[in-house]
């Protein structure tokens, strides 16, 4: 529950001034011993908190994911194992794992997805990156579209979608080897484009390191770029973005 709903239930009768108090006087934080889950994150900044899987020690991930589950009623994860997904959902059945993104998460039902994102890659190597995008983007309310598979080796790919690229938000181009698709697509559309390198190619691409630094030199306008393999991270943007136009255009 965030603020607004707070609020909302004290406006409507469904919860008193004592307990919309107590929430608001909650600590920022909760303290588990190995971590400190930011329980006021949501508060601040519009989205709670996401559990990055790697390493965590099985204990420990079930105790985060329990304890953000209970304040906000869903929860994600990034770059889950097969073995965490199954760790979770032995304890959280109705918990969903993806593979390729290998995102986990506990969804609230009745969410609501507004405006729209638009997720591109050069290739489909380029998939697991961009549905960690893609799904990142859904999960915090955002409507996505997928364009894959249009690099610049078939650019009559691209442009057979142009329409449909030109009328999103933001767009999250994904692209490794020599990453000249953000560079094409931000010379095509008038909204924001995130460029996200990937790992993918041969010795010469450095893992990724030639599609960033191509990103990061664009000549066209508009690009703003991630760093390596961060599908998360440009969801997040992406979803951001294009949640305030949103809301702009709701106030307008």
């Amino acid at each position: 529950m965030d603020a607004q709903e707070v609020l909302k239930a004290v406006r409507e009768g469904t919860m008193s001034v004592e307990e919309a108090e107590a929430f608001f006087r909650r600590k920022p934080f909760e303290d588990l011993g190995f971590g400190k889950v930011d329980v006021h994150r949501k508060l601040r900044t519009g989205a709670a908190e996401v559990v990055f899987c790697t390493g965590k020690a099985d204990d420990h991930l079930l105790r985060l994911f329990e304890q953000i589950l209970a304040h906000e009623g869903e929860v994600m994860g990034t770059r889950a194992t097969p073995q965490q997904a199954e760790l979770v959902k032995a304890r959280f059945p109705e918990a969903v794992y993806d593979p390729l993104s290998r995102i986990l998460k506990i969804e609230k039902a009745d969410k609501q997805q507004k405006g729209m994102v638009c997720v591109c890659t050069a290739g489909s190597a380029d998939m697991p990156v961009a549905e960690e995008a893609a799904l990142t983007a859904e999960f915090l309310g955002s409507r996505v579209h997928r364009v894959y598979d249009v690099g610049v080796s078939g650019l009559h790919r691209l442009l057979a979608k142009l329409d449909e690229i030109q009328d999103a938000n933001c767009i999250v181009a994904v692209a490794g080897m020599e990453g000249a698709l953000a560079s094409v697509i931000g010379g095509l559309v008038s909204k924001p484009v995130l460029a996200v390198p990937t790992s993918v190619g041969y010795g010469a691409s450095m893992h990724g390191l030639s599609a960033l630094l191509t990103m990061l030199n664009s000549c066209a306008n508009g690009i703003a770029t991630l760093n390596i393999d961060n599908g998360f991270g440009a969801g997040y943007m992406a979803s951001q973005i294009n949640l305030a136009i949103c809301k702009g255009d709701h106030h307008g």
